[in-house]
């Protein structure tokens, strides 16, 4: 069953909730998840609510009282992912110790998975969130075997709670056919004042080489093998093949695919590594489009920033980024079809006023995520689940 859940009028607050948040990824880690997971505590703790953090130790952390953190090692294969499997004793004292009205888990392995069974075994409310297709993942990396298995673990896994939040309406719908129960969309927003088209930067067009005929396009997030870099790669090559010189590519991020990346990408490629505050801010509104060829992704945020930055997107046709394009904010190519975006790019370098009209609807979809309904809705549902008597 599928629960709809619609925001009251007014702001939400969060007095008297104690949150329990468990997930293996977190601040200063830059993803997606790490970020709105982020963004959920300080909106919590901001509301007058209490928030403490669970989840795998990163040396790059600083200690804070409102974060535990278990011993990690880098995986070997991402060694920007931290794994940890802690001690199950230690996870359900020390959640006993914080007594929180309600437990979330935002990830289905290591502390996540810790998390769900102190919550059960100490009777406290719990709830799960869906990010990341592992599923997907797998298959991506022709582990297709693992298709089956892995969907009864993530069923287990999430049907054990009171609720399964979902990114996009695309992804409720493909795990309700997968036999999740209880789920809701839990969907994002973003900062209108922090992405804008005001920080477009003439300087950092410059340092690429583009001049007023010149298409900038740009990606912005994890640099890995399974958010489609090989198409955007190929397709960019058979761009500069048919329109020699008319694009630049402006890379934002970091992982294990650079080196790929930097041997594959066409000349004049700007590779800035992970970026932060304003400068970050100006690599978005910089851009002319940006590329999201992912099939994995369940949201991907970067498409709500960059159309707040003004830009629109060609992404893969797969459905959360679909719906996040329905209104007109970009264009949708054929999945994994590098000569689909290729074609995608050379109508934009050939008629212009298309990324401008574009552009223009764009703001306009983003202007209307504002992350207040987003807090308000998810708030809402959490204070009713941690109260036995509105359930």
């Amino acid at each position: 069953m599928t629960r709809s859940v619609t925001p009251p009028p007014s702001t939400v607050s969060a007095e008297g909730l104690r949150l329990a948040l468990f997930s293996d990824t977190y601040a200063p880690q830059v993803n997606g998840v790490a970020r709105t997971l982020e963004r959920l505590a300080s909106v919590i703790v901001a509301r007058g609510g209490t928030v403490r953090v669970f989840t795998a130790h990163d040396p790059e952390r600083s200690s804070a009282a409102d974060v535990e953190q278990f011993p990690s090692r880098a995986f070997w294969a991402y060694p920007q992912l931290r794994l940890a499997w802690p001690r199950q004793r230690q996870v359900r004292d020390a959640l006993a110790a914080y007594a929180p009205t309600i437990v979330h888990a935002a990830t289905e392995f290591g502390v996540g998975l810790a998390g769900r069974r102190a919550a059960r075994d100490l009777g406290i409310p719990f709830v799960s969130s869906y990010h990341t297709s592992f599923v997907a993942y797998a298959e991506h990396y022709g582990l297709g075997l693992l298709a089956r298995p892995g969907w009864h673990f993530m069923r287990w896994f999430h049907n054990g709670g009171l609720r399964t939040y979902c990114p996009t309406q695309a992804i409720v719908n493909d795990v309700n056919a997968r036999g999740f129960e209880r789920t809701a969309v839990w969907s994002r927003g973003v900062d209108g004042a922090r992405f804008s088209p005001s920080y477009r930067s003439a300087s950092l067009r410059a340092q690429l080489g583009a001049t007023d005929d010149t298409l900038v396009l740009s990606y912005v997030g994890r640099l890995a093998a399974e958010k489609g870099l090989d198409v955007a790669l190929e397709a960019l090559a058979l761009v500069e093949q048919a329109r020699p010189g008319q694009v630049r590519f402006l890379v934002v991020g970091d992982g294990p695919y650079e080196n790929e990346v930097r041997a594959r990408a066409p000349q004049g490629t700007r590779l800035m590594g992970k970026l932060h505050g304003t400068a970050l801010s100006e690599a978005f509104a910089s851009g002319d489009v940006l590329l999201f060829p992912s099939t994995t992704d369940t949201f991907g945020n970067v498409m709500l920033e960059a159309m707040a930055s003004g830009v629109p997107v060609v992404g893969a046709d797969v459905g959360p980024t679909r719906e996040q394009l329905q209104a007109g904010g970009g264009w949708l190519a054929a999945p994994g079809s590098a000569a689909a975006f290729a074609a995608a790019i050379i109508a934009l370098i050939d008629d212009r006023s298309l990324v401008r009209d574009a552009a223009a609807r764009a703001l306009d979809i983003a202007a209307a995520k504002t992350w207040d309904a987003v807090w308000d809705a998810l708030l809402a549902d959490y204070l009713q689940l941690h109260r036995p008597s509105l359930r």
